[in-house]
């Protein structure tokens, strides 16, 4: 097996996509993201491959202080903005998985952060980012609204805004998950995403078409959540009036247009899923793999249960990007 040294020079020489991120700079986050986020189990899941004709790799990305992929962001994030001479705070708007990963990255460093949210936003998200030390403000609306609130705060405030995906090294940090995944294993013929605001599709797609470019890169989001997708088939910013999803984590209206430039570069098929299916996949993960998650982390499982053809035989691996879900409503949503 390659040392880390020799794996990170052959890294230097491939093409990569044309995307805002960097495979040099991908592999030096690393060394920015704390341990507990790194370095996460995957594994082969033979019982829920058996249930879905093909071999499927579980990547969970939830076993971690704030059980989601985006501690591996804000770790860099909040790095960075550690190492200036004179750290100033930090505010994102959040529908709870990035405030979480925000507010846990400026406590161990001392940063303050402030998250804006909807008051429609999952209330035990909400307590757990306050529990980490975060001054919460809530607003009417939803994640747009949120948007729009943490940018003035940030200009009255002389504050640092995160803007998940729109802010690099959001994906850059995402993006360390496809390099363990590739390290991790000899060939994948498909990696499923959940695609949100971007992050962790761009940044993991950015890795796979840069080291393993056969493999198909597939980002789904729900048909009650399209922007993303719509933009993605029209190759321009499409936009949305309202939101209606249970997968919370990845409801947008307002896609980002560096973002999408990114997606058009790395995804190979861009999928929209029915809420029924998310829910069989949020069941099939339960059943077969001993997982509660979110109904975001079971969009590649509700991708191959409305596609079985496209993945029959083959190895796919899913991100499990988020299990922050009340206990009342996972158990209603996972009932046959």
């Amino acid at each position: 097996m390659r040392s880390a040294g020799e794996r990170s020079a052959a890294y230097r020489e491939v093409r990569q996509p044309d995307t805002r991120l960097d495979l040099d700079r991908i592999l030096a986050t690393r060394e920015q993201i704390s341990s507990v986020f790194r370095d996460t189990p995957q594994f082969a899941c033979p019982a829920l491959g058996d249930m879905l004709d093909c071999e499927v790799v579980i990547k969970l990305e939830t076993a971690n202080p704030i059980r989601c992929f985006k501690g591996r962001g804000t770790e860099v994030v909040m790095s960075r903005l550690a190492s200036t001479p004179d750290p100033k705070a930090a505010v994102c708007a959040s529908a709870g998985n990035l405030g979480q990963a925000l507010a846990y990255s400026g406590r161990t460093r001392g940063i303050g952060v402030t998250v804006v949210a909807a008051t429609s936003a999952n209330p035990a998200k909400i307590d757990r980012i306050r529990r980490l030390g975060a001054a919460v403000e809530l607003v009417e609306g939803d994640i747009e609204e949120a948007r729009q609130r943490a940018r003035e705060i940030a200009a009255s405030d002389n504050a640092l805004l995160v803007e998940d995906s729109e802010n690099l090294d959001t994906c850059e940090g995402a993006a360390t998950i496809g390099l363990e995944l590739i390290e991790g294993c000899d060939r994948i013929d498909t990696i499923l995403l959940a695609l949100g605001g971007g992050a962790l599709a761009t940044g993991v797609g950015h890795v796979f078409k840069s080291l393993s470019p056969t493999t198909e890169v597939v980002c789904i989001q729900p048909s009650g959540a399209p922007a993303l997708a719509l933009s993605w088939r029209a190759r321009t910013v499409v936009t949305t009036d309202r939101t209606d999803t249970i997968a919370d984590g990845v409801a947008g209206r307002f896609p980002i247009a560096a973002v999408l430039q990114d997606l058009l570069a790395v995804a190979d098929h861009v999928p929209l899923v029915e809420e029924a299916s998310i829910k069989a996949g949020m069941r099939l993960l339960h059943r077969h793999a001993g997982l509660i998650v979110e109904p975001s982390a079971a969009l590649g499982i509700a991708a191959i249960l409305e596609d079985p053809s496209r993945y029959r035989g083959k190895r796919v691996a899913a991100v499990i990007c988020g299990s922050n879900v009340l206990p009342e409503a996972f158990s209603e949503w996972i009932k046959d």
